[in-house]
């Protein structure tokens, strides 16, 4: 896992005999919606081509786990599975909003989101249906987790 800050590699694949290709573009969100809009074909995103001469650099940092503790809590649901990359994302999207709403501070994100996926009873989801009650139920551990930092 690395931090890339100039966000213009978007996906790196290494094989076996060391080779890497990596996916590049201008760190612009035009062309990932342009494609998914337009699959499988490609269509003019709006996005100026790549300059290399321009970028200058590429810049490779190990991430702080510490600085970031919710990319800690996605990379460790990630190795668990489905229904924690599920209860991690509903919770921190419940997380994600009270911040905004101001009900809790920024750092509380993470702690929510841990406390959700410590919380949950993680099965692997069998179906859509249960897929979304796994979603549902992390909300609302989520959002009771909110309001008894609320008061």
């Amino acid at each position: 896992m690395i931090i890339h800050p100039q966000s213009v590699i978007h996906s790196m694949v290494q094989y076996r005999d060391g080779s890497v290709l990596a996916q590049m573009g201008h760190p612009d969100m035009c062309t990932p919606i342009a494609y998914a809009m337009a699959y499988p074909s490609r269509i003019d995103a709006g996005v100026k081509p790549l300059d290399f001469s321009e970028i200058g650099e590429f810049t490779f940092l190990k991430p702080d786990f510490n600085r970031y503790p919710c990319l800690k809590l996605a990379i460790d649901a990630c190795y668990v599975g489905q229904a924690a990359t599920t209860s991690l994302n509903a919770a921190n999207e419940i997380a994600v909003d009270a911040f905004l709403q101001g009900q809790i501070g920024f750092m509380q994100i993470a702690e929510i989101n841990d406390a959700v996926l410590q919380d949950s009873q993680l099965v692997e989801p069998s179906c859509i249906d249960s897929l979304l009650q796994t979603d549902a139920k992390a909300r609302e551990m989520a959002k009771e987790r909110i309001m008894r930092l609320a008061r």
